[in-house]
């Protein structure tokens, strides 16, 4: 019997109108400390609706991250602005045809859009360039600052605004894509609540798939139980990302479960499964990853390679705070990792060189963490000049930042045994000595363990936000039917 203890919270929209005030106070701060005039208007476009290719097939929506974040609409076809001057904020509805009401649903006047989203005026998307010159207040043609910036973890742009008519503005691309990415590093008391939602939810939903997991099924069987968890109890109808259901040595391809990887092993007894998957609601994610075998129980192999990611996150969490460097908790990951392969003889030598050769790297090639938000991988890891390192495992972070209070950023330690990574090493003449083969050829069809919390920076430490089963004692007892939270004995 499924179960849960959660119910959706309520969503105010006064999350977005402080994100409109943040925004504001930072534009304005931005301009007076280059000598510019304290006007213009911000302008955004939200997404649009898209079709399967040709087809008249329409893709369940979601709305454009930077949007969402300012406006929290749920509704495709929308432009928002706010007015640096007054403050003033303004969305644009699409104006829709009378047939809608046939098909969609009630066609929504102007004044329920101004009500549900909070904003100072609602105008039809075909009446902007009109509205905009009313609202604007300083002299000559009337400014716009556009989206648009490059974003370091997709390298794509941000797309800014477009609209008949826009060559009766001035237009700024390079102030705006900045500022506004910075607002979003730092959380707000709102934002965190619906980022710990995300949490419990998804947190649950693991527990669930421990409970339900065995021997012969498959994997998306594992996906549809963590999926239909966070619908059915949490309202989440979007995921965070593309659920990662790896098992076997599936659990050693780092972004497994995509189309043509889909999720559809078949569970053997004696394999580790690695399951990343986590919930989006009112557009904030999660990010959990959870490792345990599928028939309950640890080998000593499997609680060995488990208990070195473990000690490795639970020293990341424990070491947190603002004024810590990433870079700096991405090579202590590393260091604890090689410092157990080391111990148990899987790796041989002096753990000091082996981390200025970037050995961590052939076992954790992937970043420690990233932000997480309205994106899974949030925006904001790279500001203006700071470069990506150029080393092995430091190159594929995704933030090189030092941690702020209020920040959310994934801890996301792995090891895995990846034939792709292993070999050349080993026959590398700089690393090759660091390897013990015989022990290395035991864990060659092992796959991975990776373990991942999205964890909140406070004022003096560190809060982890997702609450799974960690220890080898506490994974063992859930999946033999322990409720979770364990019970104090």
């Amino acid at each position: 019997m499924a179960w849960s203890t959660l119910t959706p919270p309520g969503v105010s929209m006064e999350l977005h109108v402080s994100n409109r005030e943040k925004l504001l106070k930072s534009i304005r701060q931005h301009l007076t400390d280059s000598s510019r005039p304290l006007h213009g208007v911000v302008l955004l476009q939200g997404g649009d609706e898209q079709t399967r290719y040709c087809t008249d097939h329409i893709e369940l929506f979601r709305q454009e991250s930077y949007f969402a974040y300012l406006f929290g609409v749920i509704e495709p076809g929308f432009y928002g602005a706010i007015d640096i001057a007054s403050g003033k904020s303004v969305l644009f509805a699409p104006r829709l045809p009378a047939d809608y009401a046939v098909w969609l649903g009630e066609i929504k006047p102007l004044s329920y859009f101004q009500e549900k989203y909070t904003v100072s005026m609602v105008y039809y998307t075909d009446e902007i360039v009109v509205a905009l010159h009313d609202i604007y207040k300083g002299s000559g043609k009337p400014l716009l600052y556009l989206l648009h910036g490059l974003n370091t973890d997709s390298n794509n742009f941000s797309k800014p605004a477009e609209f008949k008519g826009i060559e009766k503005f001035e237009t700024d691309l390079t102030t705006l894509h900045p500022i506004l990415t910075e607002c979003r590093v730092a959380k707000s008391e709102h934002e965190l609540a619906l980022i710990q939602f995300a949490n419990d939810i998804s947190s649950e939903a693991h527990v669930e798939v421990m409970r339900k997991i065995r021997p012969g099924m498959k994997e998306y069987q594992l996906e549809s139980i963590f999926l239909h968890h966070t619908y059915m109890y949490g309202g989440c109808r979007h995921c965070s990302y593309t659920c990662i259901c790896a098992t076997g040595e599936n659990s050693a391809v780092l972004h497994y479960g995509h189309a043509a990887a889909p999720n559809d092993r078949t569970l053997e007894d004696g394999d580790m499964a690695l399951f990343d998957m986590g919930a989006e609601y009112h557009f904030y994610g999660s990010d959990i990853t959870c490792s345990f075998p599928v028939n309950g129980k640890f080998t000593s192999d499997q609680s060995l390679i488990y208990n070195a990611v473990l000690n490795a996150h639970n020293a990341v969490i424990s070491a947190m705070k603002p004024g810590i460097s990433w870079v700096d908790m991405h090579k202590l990951a590393e260091k604890i990792i090689l410092e157990s392969l080391n111990k148990e003889d899987i790796i041989v030598g002096n753990v000091d060189e082996m981390m200025a050769e970037r050995l961590g790297a052939v076992f954790m090639p992937h970043g420690l963490g990233h932000l997480l938000g309205i994106d899974t991988h949030d925006p904001g890891g790279f500001p203006k000049g700071m470069e990506r390192p150029k080393e092995p495992g430091l190159r594929s972070l995704r933030t090189v930042r030092v941690l702020q209070e209020k920040m959310v950023i994934t801890v996301e330690p792995g090891c895995y045994f990846i034939d792709a990574l292993l070999v050349p090493a080993m026959e590398n003449a700089k690393t090759s000595k660091f390897f013990n083969g015989e022990v290395i050829d035991r864990f060659k069809k092992f796959g991975g363990v990776r373990i991942e919390s999205d964890v909140l920076v406070t004022t003096n430490g560190s809060k982890n936000m997702t609450n799974c089963p960690r220890e080898v004692s506490e994974i063992e007892a859930v999946m033999a039917g322990a409720s979770w939270p364990l019970k104090k004995t």
